[in-house]
């Protein structure tokens, strides 16, 4: 496992610095045995290892200000971190012990939830879980999905700028936020928590800090976006003949009605395979096993609708010209659970098969078929044996490329071609007018591939925020910029 990158140099944290954090926070709020800090200083990959003299973990945001002054005053750098579930390392410290991590764990409030505004207000440590189900209980739906949301945290998906399963239709998690509370780094606290929907005064400045990995400074609280609550849900699970097939099948969805369309999900034959090898109380309801698959869900707040039976003549006219082989539609709540649980295992799966290179990258919606064969060919010749797993966001356009380990290969030596791997990925991507960064943000593991990617007046811009906002970079040193 590799170190950490290494950071800008910034003043390691002194005794005398820790002692005023622990003034302030209390016994609770710092962690600085390394037992306890021995889960934070990993990634959720096991791709970095850093150290930390501490782990802040302020109350409120009156506490993760005064933290932040102080380590300002001292010239230490912070990594806030959520769940810690980054894909990237944007959560990691360095490897030299210099930075603290301020965890967002006991920011965990809904502070006010509103059914006629469809807007709740939440603190950025409450799991995404903990946000659906406050506006489930308000008779609304917060339409953001991922599959970490039991673990991941509102500020660590707001800081990625996160899209998951419904991105087809509500957009990624930048579209759900209509106001952002921020301490800045240095410490001052920006109250810009507004519900309206039209602010027109000047720059957006939510929008600087959503995406910016925690570079800019620290979200503590959010107001997001709701919607109606779904009257009517259909979920279906479709053995289709080509990635080709599963784009036709989707055109043919969305002209039939593209409101009802929440997720369109692609799966590859082999990643169902690991899924249904590795991951215990899954099954395959089809008659016949497939190489591609699709995952349907159509969803609407209008009282009869008829979905079930739009779907179904989709699906019909899908068979006759055949592009669906066999199809299941859940009756249940418990049965969509079901379906969604073959996709949402997918990265768990991949993990217990062995080790695997993670591309999270993104094409016009018209070139995925192609994406998934020109990468596939491209990486076999690359390394004969190592097996492609594609499978992801087909409605929007973001696929999750990833290689797994030839079989019997050793993992580090596998590993150990990351880069070469990912951009021979890379390289269709590009001739396909795509992003080598869809939805799981830079981190610690693609900073170097922004100098080609984003080079030019764009870095430059970036490189102009951040020294503007942040001078002494003492915000998550090392991330998204190289």
């Amino acid at each position: 496992m590799p170190d950490a990158v290494p950071a800008p140099p910034t003043a390691p944290p002194s005794g005398a610095l820790l002692e005023r954090l622990r003034a302030i926070l209390g016994p609770a709020g710092l962690l600085t045995d390394p037992a306890d800090t021995a889960a934070h200083v990993e990634d959720w990959r096991r791709l970095y290892r850093g150290r930390t003299a501490a782990v802040l973990r302020p109350a409120d945001t009156a506490e993760l200000a005064a933290c932040v002054a102080a380590c300002a005053e001292a010239g230490v750098a912070i990594v806030p971190q959520g769940g810690n579930t980054s894909m990237v390392g944007g959560a990691v410290p360095a490897a030299d012990g210099s930075e603290l991590i301020l965890s967002l764990s006991r920011l965990n409030r809904i502070r006010a939830i509103d059914p006629v505004d469809l807007t709740l207000t939440i603190e950025a440590g409450a799991t995404l879980k903990a946000a659906q189900n406050a506006a489930q209980e308000a008779g609304c739906l917060l339409p953001l999905s991922i599959g970490s949301e039991g673990t991941a945290q509102v500020g660590g998906i707001l800081s990625t700028n996160a899209g998951g399963n419904n991105t087809v239709r509500y957009g990624n998690a930048r579209d759900m936020v209509l106001g952002l509370e921020v301490v800045l780094p240095d410490g001052q606290v920006w109250n810009g928590l507004r519900r309206l929907r039209k602010d027109n005064t000047g720059y957006c400045l939510r929008q600087l800090f959503v995406g910016a990995e925690g570079t800019l400074g620290i979200i503590t609280a959010a107001v997001l976006k709701l919607v109606p609550r779904p009257r009517e849900t259909e979920v279906a699970l479709c053995a289709v003949a080509s990635a080709e097939a599963a784009l036709s099948l989707f055109n043919r969805v969305q002209t039939h009605d593209p409101a009802s369309i929440q997720a369109f999900e692609y799966m590859s034959g082999l990643g169902l395979r690991f899924v249904l090898k590795h991951i215990p109380g899954v099954s395959l309801p089809l008659s016949v096993p497939a190489e591609h698959y699709a995952l349907i869900e159509l969803a609407t707040p209008r009282p009869e609708a008829g979905l079930r039976a739009a779907l179904e003549s989709v699906l019909e006219a899908a068979m006759e010209a055949g592009e669906v082989l066999d199809a299941v539609v859940a009756e249940s709540g418990a049965q969509r659970a079901a379906l969604w649980k073959l996709r949402e295992e997918h990265s768990e799966a991949q993990k217990r098969e062995g080790a695997s290179v993670k591309n999270d990258v993104s094409v016009p919606v018209s070139k995925v078929p192609e994406l998934i064969r020109r990468a596939t060919a491209a990486c076999e010749r690359l390394m004969p044996g190592i097996r492609a797993v594609p499978f992801g966001h087909m409605g929007d356009g973001n696929i999750h490329f990833n290689l797994e380990q030839p079989e019997g290969m050793d993992p580090a030596a596998f590993l150990a071609q990351d880069h070469a791997i990912m951009d021979t990925v890379c390289e269709v991507v590009r001739d396909l007018d795509g992003s080598f960064s869809a939805e799981h943000g830079i981190g610690l593991l693609k900073p170097y591939m922004m100098p080609e990617w984003r080079g030019g007046a764009e870095l430059e811009l970036m490189r102009r925020i951040k020294q503007a906002i942040d001078p002494g970079g003492l915000m998550n040193p090392g991330k998204v910029l190289p």
